[in-house]
């Protein structure tokens, strides 16, 4: 295998290293905008912020108070579209490139069987893809943590951050590889599997933000709480929109049924129709983790099945 590793290696160094300087420059930026981060929470303009949704405004004016997290969503989008690059200018061209111009026949000639040739490459590629998304997620979370939550930073359900600061981060960089290897050895042209890779993972990454915002796999949890009463401030909480008042019976209606805020006039409509408390539905700030979990095992199972069917498929046409 040294020897299909050393031609792997010679046939990836610029993808390897163009991993190694997009590391290095995010690591760069990440510790000199986290630094003026800090200074600026050392202030003392955010400490009477409290947590939650609401914006935080100077006491002077009212105006917003906001640190520049602008940089760190920028490193949480490279994150989410990683799968993508990855596939399209790494994976596509692993075997494909030799295919297109029949280089693979010398390399399989010189006693190189076709199993090593296929897992000295994407192993290389697959311990690259994972350093390099696995680092940037690294990047992103303690870049993130001084400003987690609040009104000011990033909230963990955004997009830049559920998506793009978690395990399921690498999994679907590791399944943008398979897709662009397996796309690679189907079609005949590096361009045509580029072409395949960006539609097949372009589409994923829609279907993973659909399902979030659907609560698809991870559903919503729904809180009570007494209609003329305030209710308790959702803080961390990813709500789904859906408000709603209850019956006794357990009947849940829209809030529209009594557009009142909390107090006398709310009361006096809900006991003049029936209705006993109301609810709202809600992610709590735990369930991070079990949408990361679950994005996981199913980007991560797909990646597993398309390198095994590349393997099938090296065994019937190569």
């Amino acid at each position: 295998m040294k020897g299909s590793l050393w031609l792997a290696w010679r046939q990836q160094r610029v993808p390897l290293l163009c991993a190694a300087a997009v590391l290095a420059a995010a690591a760069l930026l990440a510790v000199h905008h986290r630094s003026a981060m800090l200074d600026a929470l050392r202030s003392g303009l955010y400490d009477h912020c409290a947590p939650g949704p609401l914006h935080c405004t100077r006491p002077e004016d009212g105006l917003p108070l906001t640190l520049d997290v602008a940089p760190l969503k920028l490193l949480g989008a490279l994150v989410m579209v990683l799968p993508v690059l990855v596939g399209m200018f790494w994976g596509a061209p692993l075997l494909g490139r030799d295919r297109e111009l029949g280089t693979h026949r010398m390399v399989l000639a010189q006693g190189v069987s076709r199993w090593q040739w296929f897992t000295a490459r994407f192993a290389l590629a697959a311990v690259g893809t994972t350093l390099l998304s696995g680092g940037l997620v690294l990047l992103f979370r303690w870049w993130r943590e001084p400003a987690a939550d609040r009104s000011y930073g990033v909230f963990w359900y955004e997009a830049t951050a559920l998506t793009g600061s978690g395990p399921s981060a690498v999994a679907a960089a590791l399944l943008g590889l398979a897709a662009g290897t397996l796309a690679g050895l189907l079609a005949r042209r590096v361009l045509s599997a580029m072409a395949w890779t960006l539609l097949a993972t372009a589409v994923t990454a829609v279907l993973v933000q659909w399902s979030h915002h659907a609560r698809l796999l991870v559903p919503p949890r729904r809180y009570v709480s007494q209609g003329w009463a305030p209710k308790p401030p959702m803080g961390e909480k990813w709500s789904t929109g859906d408000y709603g008042l209850l019956t006794a019976s357990g009947r849940a209606d829209s809030v529209l049924s009594c557009a009142f805020p909390s107090g006398r006039e709310l009361r006096a409509c809900m006991t003049e129709h029936g209705y006993t408390a109301r609810f709202y539905r809600a992610n709590p700030p735990g369930d991070y983790w079990a949408f990361q979990w679950t994005d996981t095992v199913l980007l991560g199972g797909l990646a597993l099945l398309l390198v095994a069917a590349s393997a099938l498929l090296l065994r019937r046409r190569v």
